[in-house]
């Protein structure tokens, strides 16, 4: 079975962050790592490896600093990588950057695609969806278990309310990965050592016509919420706190459908 993991590299979850001047993006003087989400889709491409044979390659669209992740996913045990880069891949949004991996694997087999659910910084959760439409393939999303069929895939997934949905599936297919579905592993000595030898390809953005030219998504201004507080002081007699109470719910709309 032939996998591809989409990683995403992102602000590490205690990184202090600042806007830029402009307020159009955050200051980049920050740690970065892989989004978790990612990291278990990694991690389950490489148990289905592991129980079934084949190999797994990592992609990843961003900036130079992003190969970071492709190294730490090769050192954990993927076989291959592909780094999409250029200035200002940070700035692609869902769409984009789903358009980005599609350009960058034309011709190449992947049995199953398994993205994140969502990224753990703009949590679109849509990077999958949209992969899977634009190369015509099915996909199913909030996967909590693979097991391989004949001619495609049994998955499991996790419904609202405790529920879960069992299908099965053709492949190829793109799959977005429960948090939480396994658990993660850390690369050992070996493996950061054998993953200097394996292949790492670069594929320039902006030759292959990935800019933010084609984000479908526009952000107009960012900024930090302000803390708001405001207390009121109810008086009177329980009869008229009571009434002002129930005005007070009934205005923020609480309780209103009951």
């Amino acid at each position: 079975m032939k996998l591809l993991v989409c990683l995403k590299q992102v602000p590490a979850k205690d990184a202090p962050l600042k806007l830029n001047s402009a307020g159009s993006w955050i200051v980049e003087d920050v740690s970065y790592e892989v989004s978790e989400p990612d990291a278990y889709a990694l991690e389950e491409a490489l148990r289905q490896k592991e129980a079934h044979g084949g190999e797994v390659t990592v992609i990843t669209v961003g900036p130079q600093r992003a190969a970071q992740v492709l190294r730490e996913a090769l050192a954990k045990g993927a076989d291959k990588a592909i780094h999409v880069e250029g200035d200002g891949t940070q700035l692609l949004d869902s769409f984009a950057t789903a358009e980005a991996i599609t350009r960058a694997i034309p011709g190449q087999h992947f049995d199953l695609i398994l993205t994140g659910l969502q990224s753990d910084d703009s949590g679109a959760a849509q990077v999958g969806v949209i992969l899977a439409e634009l190369m015509g393939i099915p996909h199913a999303t909030i996967i909590m278990q693979i097991e391989p069929v004949p001619g495609g895939v049994r998955v499991k997934r996790e419904l609202e309310g405790g529920a879960f949905q069992y299908l099965e599936m053709p492949t190829p297919a793109v799959l977005t990965i429960q948090s939480g579905i396994n658990k993660l592993r850390y690369a050992t000595l070996m493996g950061i050592k054998q993953a200097k030898s394996k292949p790492l390809s670069k594929i320039n953005a902006e030759t292959d016509g990935i800019s933010v030219e084609l984000n479908r998504l526009v952000i107009e201004r960012l900024y930090v919420p302000g803390a708001q507080k405001k207390t009121e002081r109810i008086t009177g007699t329980a009869k008229d706190a009571a009434a002002r109470i129930a005005s007070v719910l009934k205005a923020q709309g609480i309780g209103a459908g009951e």
